[in-house]
């Protein structure tokens, strides 16, 4: 799995785990809401300031969003 894809999985399951729609995201992470959406599809890579914004937004270490989960994780 590339990591463009490990992301976009991640910044999913982090947003639905929260309770948040991607427009919520998308504004606590002071982002507009078709790019949290294009994230999650895999269509575009975040800076890492834009990670750092998404992990605040998330309450999580910025690093998380980047870890391959395997089944065995889950």
């Amino acid at each position: 799995m590339k990591l463009r894809e490990v992301l976009a999985a991640n910044l999913k399951r982090y947003r639905l785990a929260a309770g948040l729609s991607q427009e919520e995201l998308a504004h606590r992470a002071h982002l507009d809401r078709t790019y949290v959406s294009s994230l999650e599809r895999g269509r575009y890579s975040a800076s890492v300031d834009k990670l750092e914004h998404l992990s605040i937004a998330l309450g999580i270490e910025a690093s998380e969003l980047l870890i391959r989960v395997t089944s065995a994780d889950e």
